[in-house]
């Protein structure tokens, strides 16, 4: 198990992007979304960094996406670059 042990960020507001704020938890995994088109890819947006997290085996980390119509890899890139900057070693 890896651990998240600073907060970080990765990408930006602007239209087809998505910004990560990922920070230290103690209490397992808490996904927040906000996405201009959440009724229509809420559920595949969740599963794509609940995907990233589990490749990185981090298990206590509060994940937020503010989502502006990303791809799937551009979540998936925004995700693990987070996770790279805030975990251990």
């Amino acid at each position: 198990m890896q651990k998240i042990v600073k907060s970080a960020t990765a990408g930006t507001l602007e239209s087809s992007d998505v910004y990560v704020e990922l920070t230290p938890s103690d209490g397992g995994n808490e996904i927040e979304i906000e996405s201009v088109v959440l009724a229509q890819f809420g559920d595949a947006i969740r599963k794509s960094a609940e995907a990233v997290l589990k490749q990185f085996s981090i298990e206590n980390a509060k994940l937020k996406l503010i989502d502006r119509g990303a791809l799937d890899c551009v979540i998936r890139a925004r995700v693990e670059t987070a996770v790279l900057r805030a975990k251990e070693g």
